[in-house]
């Protein structure tokens, strides 16, 4: 597919960027993104309103918003709905849903009373022309190494990620039974493969690459329960990396991880026609130290 915006590159765009369309040949298909804004307010300063409205996207997930809510500049979302969890740690995490469509429900946290104030995940129920949908925002912790010398920070993590696998099998399902397929995003802040990172070997042992956390994240996926999305377009190639080290070495040589993700229960994941991650094409350019990844979904 081709389209208006690629005829007229936008800065931000790289070489992973989806095939996008028009709003005149966007019929029968549903665009998603995921974006880790690393400070919603900081990432409207450096364009995210400019690049909403180029991508036209139907649902975006939104992690680390870092606004208390009176705060929240929306006139930068104008024309979508806004489903946000701020916590309560101030200057911290808060993870947002902007939809096209009001949603039919709400629903915050991954039911563990230790998480509840973070502000870590929440989901919508959507009815959408052609498609019954659940989709989540996660903000998984960043941890640390299991000998850090303050081990806290890890256990947290290894904490959230055995709740949150289980609240995942729990929502699948009860998102089957109500007829919707599953679509989680956001930043889960592991690296899955060798594949998702450009320096594996010098990585073993650093936390996001752990074999406990990567072992973790397998166990989420399978045919009958969830697909990682832009792995299954990209099987055997590197990347697209989603997550670069502040400064410009790090994303002038694209030495990166692939951490943000779009994770869809089966019909969902199949119905994906093209996807990536939007790169900007200078270092002066990023909106965040992540990148939006986007994919379009034909609906049937």
């Amino acid at each position: 597919m081709s389209c208006g915006w690629e005829r007229r590159p936008r800065p931000w765009l790289s070489r992973w960027r989806v095939p996008g369309s028009t709003v005149a040949d966007r019929s029968g298909l549903l665009r998603a993104a995921t974006f880790n804004a690393n400070g919603i307010r900081s990432a409207v300063r450096r364009g995210f309103a400019g690049w909403l409205a180029s991508r036209d996207c139907d649902v975006v997930a939104i992690q680390e918003m870092r606004c208390p809510e009176l705060l929240v500049p929306a006139a930068a979302w104008a024309g979508y709905h806004l489903s946000y969890d701020a916590g309560t740690l101030a200057g911290r995490n808060g993870c947002a849903l902007l939809t096209r469509q009001r949603p039919v429900e709400v629903r915050t946290g991954i039911g563990r009373v230790a998480f509840a104030h973070e502000g870590r995940y929440l989901e919508a129920d959507l009815d959408l022309p052609g498609l019954r949908l659940r989709v989540g925002s996660v903000y998984v912790p960043k941890g640390g190494h299991a000998d850090d010398p303050d081990p806290r920070r890890w256990r947290h993590k290894a904490r959230f990620l055995a709740g949150f696998r289980g609240y995942l099998r729990e929502t699948r399902l009860q998102a089957r039974r109500d007829g919707r397929e599953l679509l989680v995003m956001g930043d889960f802040n592991v690296a899955h493969t060798r594949l998702d990172l450009r320096h594996a070997s010098a990585n073993r042992n650093q936390v996001g690459f752990l074999p406990e956390e990567r072992e973790w994240f397998g166990s989420l996926l399978s045919p009958r329960t969830l697909t990682d999305v832009i792995r299954a377009l990209y099987p055997d190639q590197p990347g697209p990396y989603s997550w670069w080290r502040w400064g410009d070495g790090p994303f002038q040589n694209d030495t990166g991880w692939r951490i943000d993700y779009h994770l869809a229960t089966r019909s969902l994941a199949q119905a994906a026609v093209a996807g990536g991650t939007d790169k900007a094409s200078d270092y002066s350019r990023r909106l965040s130290d992540h990148a939006p990844v986007v994919v379009d979904y034909a609906l049937r």
